[in-house]
C-alpha cells in the first residue's frame, strides 16, 4: 500500500503554523511516525482563527492529521538534553524556525549530525539559509508579492490580488515533502543523511515555470487577464443565466464546434478569431461576444449542450457546491473524523488512496499539545524516572485528554 511506504520511518517536526506542517503531515499521510515538537503552551498554528471548533483550529487540524504531540520546552538545556536523545533514533528532522534558531538552541544540523550521521535534516525558511535575505520575515502573502505571482493574478486595472489559499506555504510543505523523500533514498543507498535547504520564495518561483518561460521568450511582463489562460483563447469564465462557466474551446476542433452550437458562424469567419494567436490577441473583443451569447441560458443546459459536442466546460463551484457535486462524492476524499476537543469534524483526506480493493489507511486527528508526551519519550529510550522528573519541573507536558482517535471515509 502506498500509504504504509514510510512505516519505518521516524520524524521529529519541529516546525509551526503551515509549510513545515504540510511537509510533516504528507511524510505521516505516507505512514511515517511523526512527533511534533511544540512548546508547552502549543504551536502558534494552534491559535489560528476564526472560525473555531469548540476552541480549536481547523486550520491547525487540517494540517496536523497522522501525527502524534511531545510538549517540550526547548528553551531549558533538560528539554534540548531530551530532543539529542530522541534524535539518536530519529530519520528526518523538519523545522521552519528563521535561520539561527535552532543553531540557537544547540540543534543546528552540524551538532546533530555528529549525534546522528544518518538523518535527513530539512530546513524550510521565507528566503533560503543564505544570502542577504536568510533572516527576513516572510508569511505567505509576502512570498505571494515578491516572487512575483501576485502580479499575474486579476484583472487589469485592477487592485493586487493574492490566492486566499496559502499556496507559497503548501508548495513549500510538497516541495520539502519531495526533497526528504530523494534524501532518504541517499541514506537508503549508504551515503548518509543530507541538509536539505528549502525556501519558499523559489518554491513559489517555480510553481510559476509556465509564466516564466513566456517572460523569458518575450521579455514582456504578464498580463492581468482574470480567469483566462494567457497562452489560449477561449479559454476562461463567461457569465450564464444564473452564474458562470469556464468554457475552453481554442482547439481548432472545439473551436469550429462552439461557434457551431452557438450559431455564430461569423466569429469562425473573422480574421481577429482565425486561430489561437489571434483569438488571444483579440480575447476583450472575443469574451464580449461569448459573454452576450452565455448568458442566455442557464449554466446546466450549457453544460448539456456543450459537453455533447465534446467543448470543455465546467461549472464555476463554490466550496457549498463542491461537496455536493459527484466528482466530489466519487473522489474518495471525504471523511469525518473525531478529535476528543472539537469532536466529529469534516475533512478532506489524503489524495493519494489505496488501489481498488486494498485495506485504506485510517487517519488520526490532529493531537492535542503533549497528547502523547508520555508514551512517545518511552519509546524513544528515555526511562520513567526521568520522564516523571520532567514532568514535575515542567520541562515537559502531558495532556490531559486524549485517546485514539480515527477518520472514516463517509
Amino acid at each position: 500500500m502506498l500509504r504504509d511506504s514510510l512505516s519505518r520511518v521516524r520524524v521529529l517536526d519541529f516546525s509551526h503554523v503551515l509549510a513545515g506542517p504540510v511537509c510533516s503531515m504528507t511524510l505521516a499521510d505516507l505512514g511515517a511516525d511523526v512527533v511534533k515538537i511544540e512548546p508547552p503552551e502549543g504551536e502558534l498554528g494552534r491559535k489560528i482563527g476564526p472560525p473555531w471548533v469548540n476552541g480549536e483550529s481547523p486550520a491547525f487540524m487540517s494540517v496536523n492529521r497522522n501525527k502524534q504531540s511531545v510538549a517540550i520546552n526547548l528553551k531549558t538545556e533538560a528539554g534540548r538534553r531530551v530532543v539529542r536523545k530522541m534524535l539518536r533514533h530519529a530519520d528526518v528532522l523538519v523545522e521552519n524556525f528563521r535561520p539561527g534558531v535552532m543553531a540557537s538552541m544547540g540543534l543546528s544540523f552540524a551538532s546533530v549530525r555528529e549525534i546522528n550521521p544518518q538523518l535527513v535534516y530539512c530546513s524550510i525558511s521565507a528566503f533560503g539559509q543564505g544570502g542577504a535575505n536568510r533572516t527576513r520575515p516572510g508569511v505567505d502573502g509576502i512570498i505571494q508579492a515578491v516572487s512575483g505571482l501576485m502580479s499575474t493574478l486579476g484583472s487589469a486595472n485592477a487592485d493586487p490580488l493574492k490566492v486566499p489559499v496559502p499556496i507559497a506555504d503548501m508548495v513549500g510543505g510538497y516541495l520539502a515533502a519531495v526533497a526528504i523523500l530523494a534524501a532518504l533514498h541517499r541514506v537508503r543507498d549508504g551515503k548518509g543523511g543530507q541538509y536539505l535547504d528549502v525556501s519558499l520564495y523559489n518554491a513559489t518561483v517555480m510553481l510559476q515555470q509556465i509564466g516564466f518561460a513566456s517572460f523569458f521568450a518575450s521579455g514582456r511582463n504578464p498580463d492581468r487577464v482574470g480567469s483566462a489562460a494567457p497562452y489560449a483563447a477561449p479559454n476562461e469564465a463567461y457569465p450564464t443565466q444564473d452564474g458562470w462557466m469556464v468554457v475552453v474551446a481554442y482547439h481548432p476542433a472545439r473551436w469550429r464546434a462552439l461557434c457551431d452550437e452557438l450559431a455564430v458562424p461569423e466569429l469562425e469567419a473573422d480574421p481577429r478569431f482565425f486561430d489561437n494567436d489571434a483569438r488571444v490577441r483579440n480575447r476583450n473583443a472575443l469574451h464580449e461576444r461569448l459573454s452576450a451569447i452565455l448568458a442566455e441560458r442557464s449554466t446546466a443546459e450549457w453544460m448539456r449542450r456543450l459537453s455533447a459536442r465534446d467543448i470543455i466546460c465546467a461549472p464555476v463551484a463554490t466550496y457549498s457546491d463542491v461537496i455536493e457535486s459527484r466528482e466530489y462524492a466519487e473522489s474518495g476524499l471525504a471523511a469525518t473524523m473525531a478529535h476528543p476537543v472539537a469532536g466529529r469534524i469534516r475533512t478532506n483526506r489524503f489524495a493519494l488512496s489505496a488501489a481498488e480493493g486494498a485495506p485504506d489507511h485510517e487517519d488520526r486527528a490532529a493531537p492535542l499539545n503533549g497528547e502523547h508526551t508520555r508514551d512517545v519519550l518511552a519509546s524513544y529510550g528515555v526511562s520513567e524516572e526521568e520522564i516523571a522528573n520532567l514532568l514535575d519541573d515542567g520541562t515537559i507536558h502531558q495532556s490531559s485528554k486524549g485517546g485514539a482517535v480515527h477518520a472514516n471515509a463517509s
